[in-house]
């Protein structure tokens, strides 16, 4: 039986790191899962067709335009077979409010098994786009973090409600890789 889980966090919660060692520990169970990141799949249609230079500018682009590079990216990972593990965002913040990151479109199309939410505490995921200077973030403090995080957990419920999905909620708090790995590899199971 193939599954496909979809792996949902705000930037900087440290969902790519609790994604690839959760995939380790399965791996040694002889359980595999293609990884996908949603994104990158959109970014490189964006890319290809002069829209973007980097992702970061992804979020910005009209909201007709995004729509058309999820659809694109949906219908594409529809297809695939075996166990899939989607790497996105269930909201995506823009300058004018939050865009469903798994609108009704892109549901229809993936209709995922399990939703995992990767959340920590807004103080930590501040300090970690603090650091990372791989990206170009907009600046947020704590509060805006928080009411992401909160706002991604309704959207969850919709999607829920919608799809049929389990949704599990796996926390990522600074030294505790080990801990968050192992309750995604529960989920992954």
């Amino acid at each position: 039986m193939s599954r496909k889980v979809v792996i949902t966090g705000v930037p900087g919660v440290g969902k790519t790191t609790v994604i690839e060692k959760a995939l380790e520990i399965v791996g040694e169970e002889g359980i595999t899962y293609k990884p996908i990141n949603f994104g990158t799949f959109m970014f490189e249609v964006a890319e290809s067709e002069g829209l973007v230079k980097d992702r970061d500018e992804m979020r910005k682009l009209e909201k007709d335009v995004q729509k058309r590079l999820q659809k694109t990216a949906a219908q594409a990972l529809g297809k695939m077979e075996g166990n899939i593990l989607i790497d996105t965002h269930s909201s995506v913040k823009t300058p004018v409010g939050f865009l469903a990151g798994l609108p009704e479109w892109v549901l229809k199309e993936l209709m995922p098994d399990n939703l995992v939410l990767v959340e920590t505490d807004a103080d930590q995921i501040l300090m970690r786009r603090l650091s990372d200077e791989s990206r170009v973030r907009d600046m947020e403090g704590s509060v805006d973090i928080d009411t992401h995080q909160r706002y991604n957990r309704a959207i969850a419920a919709a999607y829920s409600m919608y799809t049929g999905c389990v949704v599990s909620i796996v926390k990522n708090p600074d030294d505790l890789l080990e801990k968050s790995a192992g309750k995604l590899a529960d989920v992954l199971r």
